[in-house]
């Protein structure tokens, strides 16, 4: 296990410690925090791995919330809604990620951005099931109490973040793993000594899907209400994207700090500078990326501390 694993497994435990030191704002913000951890290691498998630009979080995002509301109000308990809308969103991205997939660069990231509008159609004209424009009401799950509500809906978020972690963990030294960092390098030379580059990709486009509509799931349960305007925002396939590459392409470590990040910057500006917040954060965003164009990872304790030690044995 790497020094980068590890203190992942760290932040993520001292994450769940949260509700020790705060009140319902900060369950709501850590509730948040673990969704966007949730997509931006999600995006990471397709996007850091595999080096495929995906804009579809969106599409996986709203599609699973509307499934577990369905259920939910079909009378399916939470746990068992959430389950079935996480295979239904892994089985579908598999099957659509075998044909999206061997479009390349930016034909892929437009074709995986469409996924958005379609999904977003379909539940706009499907209003018998998805009540359409009109949205969609969903069942209380936990007891009347603010802040019990508050705190289960942030443990099942973070124990879906864990979840992601570890896989994302395990994708990275397994042969799946190892297989799309060749695609990612030289995908006609991985071809050619006998990888299955479009199997590969597949499986990555499902695993970057299915916990990204599990958080929907559990984000539907946890608003009451969804619409297609809300849970299809195009935000949330941009967000991962931000979020990765302000902690670091291809580390689940990095991407992880760059959502909690990116959340951070998301607040305060939000609080600061309500009239204008989306131009504050985005020339923020820019100037991290423009300093910081390896992300947070780049920032490591030990190169920093050899770089400098190099530097004063040059001047000595």
């Amino acid at each position: 296990m790497t020094r980068s694993t590890v203190a992942l497994l760290i932040l993520i435990a001292c994450v769940a410690a949260l509700p020790l030191f705060g009140g319902a704002y900060a369950l709501r913000l850590g509730t948040i925090a673990c969704m966007y951890a949730v997509f931006a290691l999600s995006w990471n498998i397709v996007g850091g791995f595999a080096g495929y630009p995906s804009f579809s979080t969106a599409a996986f995002f709203g599609l699973g919330a509307y499934a577990t509301g369905i259920l939910m109000n079909k009378g399916i308990p939470l746990a068992a809604a959430v389950g079935v809308s996480l295979l239904f969103c892994l089985l579908l991205a598999v099957i659509l990620g075998a044909v999206l997939l061997r479009l390349r660069g930016h034909y892929f990231a437009i074709a995986s951005l469409s996924l958005v509008e379609v999904f977003r159609e379909l539940v706009n004209n499907a209003t018998d099931l998805t009540g359409g424009g009109m949205g969609l009401n969903i069942p209380l799950v936990s007891g009347s109490s603010v802040l019990s509500d508050a705190t289960f809906f942030f443990y099942a978020m973070w124990g879906l973040l864990l979840v992601t972690a570890l896989t994302v963990i395990a994708v990275s030294v397994s042969k799946l793993g190892f297989g799309l960092n060749c695609i990612r390098q030289n995908e006609t030379a991985a071809s050619m000594v006998g990888l299955n580059a479009t199997l590969y990709k597949a499986i990555a486009f499902g695993l970057s899907a299915c916990f990204v509509g599990a958080a929907g799931g559990l984000y539907a349960a946890w608003v009451h209400y969804i619409d297609p305007s809300d849970v299809f925002d195009i935000l949330y396939s941009v967000k991962p994207i931000v979020m990765a590459l302000m902690g670091g392409l291809g580390s689940p470590l990095g991407v992880v700090c760059g959502a909690f990040l990116y959340l951070g910057l998301e607040e305060l500006v939000w609080r600061n500078y309500i009239q204008i917040h989306s131009g504050v954060l985005g020339v923020l965003i820019i100037l991290l990326l423009l300093f910081l164009p390896h992300g947070l990872v780049s920032l490591h304790v030990g190169r920093i501390w050899r770089g400098l030690t190099g530097r004063k044995a040059k001047h000595a």
